[in-house]
């Protein structure tokens, strides 16, 4: 059922704007305004929308925005999940601190971080690259520069750095440079972005740590780097966890898997040296 309000027409007119939005995309979202404005009553020129933006909604392949405005479109209760960004935005308070992960898809980096006491807000996002304001599909071609990242925003009261770190090796491979379990390409690299020389030592420390663990069979490829902009991802990315419950845990139990396998193989490797 196609849900109309004026909120939806002025969606339209802001995801023609957007530089996110597909060239297909525009032209679809253009021809549901045209009629509209030419007098074809807005449910019909919706409803026209709706079944040509399916095919590619139920296969997951609209951009971010639009797949916000179709969920609302469609009257999904994920499409009214607005993540506030507001901490994100706003300078830390005294006790306040940021980290910055790289581990993956950023889908399955929220939930392990978002859920521990202390944490004031996690954010998916783009960071480490060249190219300002990136979308979605501008990351996905590796010409950015940028990975797929989360900022964890934590009251230090509560939660060390340090704590954050160990989380971060227990959820990650740091032997795999090409990206992370079954998302490929240098967009998904594992990297800690540090913000300062206290969190660079923590995690150098930590880092060496892992190797001098003898745990894992391969290198330790993961890198600390110099923290820069991190840029946060679309709407639709946001609490992925929260929005499509079923399928985060689809992906989330595949990587448990994994992890659990190599914790096995690192066992087997320690008994055999």
């Amino acid at each position: 059922m196609v849900y109309v309000s004026e909120s939806t027409l002025r969606d339209i007119y802001n995801l023609l704007l957007d530089p996110g939005t597909r060239d297909w995309e525009r032209q679809q979202l253009r021809t549901a305004k045209d009629l509209i404005e030419q007098g074809t009553p807005p449910a019909t020129a919706l409803e026209r929308l709706e079944a040509v933006l399916r095919p590619l909604a139920v296969r997951n392949n609209l951009t971010p925005a639009v797949t916000d405005f179709y969920l609302r479109l469609t009257d999904d209760p994920a499409g009214a999940m607005a993540f506030d960004l507001t901490a994100h935005e706003a300078a830390d308070l005294p006790y306040q601190d940021r980290a910055i992960f790289g581990g993956g898809c950023f889908w399955c980096m929220v939930q392990p971080f978002e859920t521990l006491s202390g944490i004031i807000s996690v954010v998916s996002g783009y960071t480490g690259g060249h190219v300002p304001h990136p979308t979605y599909d501008q990351v996905l071609t590796q010409a950015t520069g940028h990975v797929e990242a989360v900022e964890v925003i934590f009251d230090t009261r509560q939660m060390t750095y340090q704590q954050l770190v160990d989380l971060y090796w227990q959820l990650t491979d740091p032997t795999d440079a090409n990206g992370q379990f079954e998302d490929r390409g240098n967009e998904y690299r594992p990297v800690i972005f540090v913000r300062n020389a206290a969190q660079q030592m923590i995690a150098e420390q930590s880092k060496q740590a892992v190797k001098a663990s003898g745990k894992y069979r391969r290198p330790i490829v993961t890198t600390i780097e110099p923290a820069g902009t991190f840029w946060p991802a679309e709407n639709f990315h946001q609490q992925f966890y929260k929005k499509q419950p079923q399928r985060y845990k689809a992906i989330e139990r595949a990587r448990r898997e994994y992890l659990q396998y190599q914790k096995i193989q690192g066992w087997l490797h320690e008994r055999t040296r």
